[in-house]
């Protein structure tokens, strides 16, 4: 009569088969799913908790989420191959450094890129000596650092926007309680100081740029260059 297989019969039944010299399945499947979903979680973390809240830029979210995806299978994949460490900080370097040609990447969205290459290359290359304790402990500082610059860089925070402005009487300095007065209740913005850029005397006219307390809407500020009229 034949046995009932038990689950590591069926494992080891598992392994033995093959195709073209490569076995149907290993052990390393295992570690390979338990290893990417403990990537992602801190990768939804750093974007949900960091990057997105701050900078509004959905475009690189996708980037991003891939950009680590990809470099996490990589380096697990070729890290069967045993090729070191060289191997390691070699890939860290080439796509820490990538840059895409077709578009200009600010400095900020670069070192977040940095970061989501790092969580990769950590959770992909770790081995049996580095514990699950270490490895949340690496991946949280990663994802806590920012958390907390990018909190103490909204406070305080100014936006920027540039204005046209009709009432020239109020851009005189002494009026200047007048004019942020005016302009806080015409714009609905919270203004705190006014910048005079250009003066036309022949339409009766001037260039503003109203600095005023950026809201979750405004992004980093610098990018506010369009005009409107007030």
């Amino acid at each position: 009569m034949m046995g009932l297989l038990t689950s590591g019969d069926s494992h080891q039944a598992a392994k033995r088969i093959m195709f073209l010299e490569v076995p149907f399945y290993d052990d390393d499947l295992i570690k390979l799913i338990v290893r990417l979903a403990f990537n992602e979680f801190f990768i939804a973390l750093l974007i949900l908790c960091c990057y997105y809240p701050n900078q509004k830029r959905k475009a690189y979210v996708f980037t991003f989420i891939m950009m680590n995806v990809t470099v996490f299978f990589i380096c697990f994949t070729l890290k069967k191959l045993e090729l070191g460490l060289g191997m390691a900080l070699g890939l860290f370097a080439v796509f820490g450094m990538l840059r895409y040609r077709t578009d200009q990447i600010r400095i900020k969205e670069m070192t977040y890129l940095f970061l989501v290459v790092g969580l990769a290359v950590i959770n992909a290359l770790s081995n049996k000596k580095t514990s699950y304790a270490e490895l949340a402990f690496a991946n949280g500082i990663l994802v806590l650092i920012p958390a907390v610059i990018e909190r103490f860089n909204n406070l305080g925070k100014m936006a920027q926007q540039a204005v046209a402005y009709d009432n020239l009487e109020l851009i005189k300095p002494a009026r200047r309680a007048e004019l942020i007065a005016d302009l806080r209740e015409r714009t609905g913005l919270n203004v705190q100081r006014v910048q005079v850029k250009r003066i036309n005397l022949c339409n009766g006219s001037v260039n503003l740029t109203l600095y005023h307390q950026a809201s979750d809407g405004d992004g980093d500020g610098e990018d506010a260059t369009g005009e409107e009229q007030a």
